[in-house]
């Protein structure tokens, strides 16, 4: 193992005379990790600021999330997905909160309201599916970026969730991950137990390469990070084995820092796994009642047989799920805020939150499955669900969720720290099919919470982009509009998913101009447009930077 206290300054000037060299040089093993992040630029991971991400996996109907209801297109080209205006609402309103339908009496369905929630920028609204979204996008919190992808876009599943995570559309060969990159930049790769961790059923690539082990658990409850059953004597097994294995001796010449700093990394990461209450017992987060006493929903039956609180933040169970136990001892299905099959994912979305706000991760995500709708996605979300409106309601309650849940407990991470993401490789196309769902498309949206984002009233009439009929790169309604600008049947880009991400690794993690560069090598191609905008590499008119921070 190479020592710190024996390179000599000739070999420490060597590797570190340039600064625009240093965090390229510290890449390689053989620089000592204890240098690595006084190497790095930027101050990722020093400044406190996190990121969780969530994948959508399958391609979001974005036109079906966040809906140009003033598009005559929208309508005409679903004649059974559409969601209706309601008759007494006007949509042209413009510099207003987006409206909260909340329920006027505690036993009415948690999602009664079957119009187009209005947002309040004259053009786009909500799927009633996402009423949730309304609270956190009427405190400034919420950004809905629309018309989202990249130059030439691939409609494979496959190569789209590679590009969107790999950063390098079209490009195959690149093996790690964006936010992979983001931690070797901020130098703490393999010197801190944890900077990277997933909670699904495999480490996804975004957060895989091959220089740092970031961590992945697909049941935290059940089994520690080595797969052994978490009970008393497997864990000391582990531990033991790691402490043994760290302090085994190997020759000098093989270069082996990075396994032995592997070995107890993983030691500390277990320990502080182990204080925290992943279990079902510890799932114990409220939302708080309001200053006048309001509760969620206006559920106040619930709420005075449970403390006077509200629903709980992570619907795990049926009991936890909205209202959906009852004070009488009911049950009540039309009160559940989730349904009950994407219960697994607020597990994991759980999961994903305590170890953001209990430990120094700087990145923590999951995945939801499910939005390859091509048939019966349904519509409206109060009379016939169907899939893609329960996946929409995942959406908004996992919002407003975190929003409250890094409000009242914040520990390592508040609210202002965070910034939650949603992915996904493409959008679906504006015509619905024959078997009343749709296909692969072209862009599609993008959420963005956290509370430094510069949303409506934070810096921004609206937190709606580029759905709106002003602004940069407008849209353009109508038959031969923005809907159908590619192939006359796509929703045709303004932004590139990597000018989202670029933005929220500089400005809210902290990297630097250069380090972005180096973790979305498109950032620096005069050709791409990502900082400046213009016509892309494809010709494709986007704008810059969308300034949501």
């Amino acid at each position: 193992m190479q020592n710190f206290n024996l390179l000599t300054r000739r070999s420490f000037l060597d590797r570190s005379c340039k600064t625009s060299l240093a965090v390229a040089l510290s890449t390689l093993v053989d620089i000592p990790f204890v240098m690595k992040r006084a190497l790095a630029e930027g101050s990722i991971g020093l400044n406190g600021k996190k990121v969780l991400f969530i994948w959508l996996r399958g391609a979001n109907d974005s036109l079906n999330s966040v809906i140009p209801i003033q598009d005559s297109s929208y309508a005409a080209s679903r004649p059974t997905l559409a969601i209706p205006k309601d008759p007494l609402t006007d949509y042209t309103k413009t510099n207003i909160p987006a409206d909260f339908p909340v329920n006027a009496t505690s036993t009415a369905a948690t999602y009664s309201y079957a119009n187009a929630i209005r947002l309040g920028n004259g053009f786009a609204a909500l799927h009633p599916s996402l009423k949730f979204l309304a609270p956190v996008y009427n405190d400034g919190n919420l950004a809905l970026i629309h018309r989202v992808a990249y130059p030439k876009q691939s409609r494979s599943h496959f190569d789209s969730q590679r590009y969107w995570e790999n950063g390098n559309p079209h490009n195959n060969l690149i093996q790690d991950g964006i936010f992979y990159r983001t931690v070797i930049e901020s130098g703490l790769a393999n010197t801190a137990p944890l900077t990277g961790v997933s909670i699904q059923s495999s480490l996804p690539l975004i957060l895989r390469g091959s220089d740092a082990a970031m961590t992945n658990l697909n049941d935290p409850t059940r089994y520690d990070l080595l797969g052994i059953p978490n009970d008393v004597s497997g864990n000391t097994k582990a531990t033991h084995f790691l402490t043994a294995a760290s302090n085994v001796p190997f020759p000098a010449r093989k270069s082996r820092e990075l396994l032995q700093l592997q070995y107890a990394n993983m030691s500390k990461t277990l320990s502080v796994f182990a204080g925290i209450d992943f279990t079902e017992a510890g799932n114990t987060y409220r939302d708080p009642a309001g200053p006048q006493g309001e509760v969620t929903d206006n559920d106040t039956e619930w709420a005075a047989a449970n403390g006077n609180q509200g629903y709980y933040l992570f619907p795990t169970i049926n009991f936890k799920n909205g209202g959906w136990s009852r004070p009488d001892g009911t049950n009540q299905a039309n009160k559940y805020v989730v349904d009950p099959a994407h219960q697994s994912f607020f597990a994991n979305l759980k999961a994903a939150a305590l170890v953001l706000n209990r430990t120094d991760a700087i990145i923590a995500g999951t995945e939801l499955n499910g939005f390859d709708t091509h048939k019966a996605q349904g519509g409206m979300a109060a009379n016939n669900p169907g899939t893609h409106p329960q996946l929409n309601k995942v959406i908004g309650w996992a919002m407003y969720a975190l929003k409250r849940y890094f409000t009242r407990y914040a520990d390592k991470a508040a609210w202002n720290d965070v910034v939650v993401i949603t992915l996904s490789e493409f959008g679906r196309t504006t015509v619905e099919n024959s078997d009343l769902g749709t296909d692969h498309a072209e862009a599609g949206v993008m959420f963005v919470a956290g509370g430094a984002i510069q949303g409506y009233n934070q810096g921004n009439a609206s937190g709606v982009f580029n759905c709106s009929l002003t602004g940069a790169l407008p849209w353009v309604p109508g038959p031969s509009g923005s809907m159908f600008a590619v192939s006359g049947r796509y929703l045709q880009r303004v932004n590139d998913y990597r000018q989202v991400l670029g933005e929220i690794i500089r400005k809210h993690l902290g990297a630097t101009q250069g380090q972005l560069n180096r973790i979305i090598p498109g950032y620096d191609n005069p050709n791409e447009r990502l900082l400046s905008g213009g016509a892309s590499i494809d010709g494709v008119q986007i704008r810059a930077e969308v300034g949501i921070l």
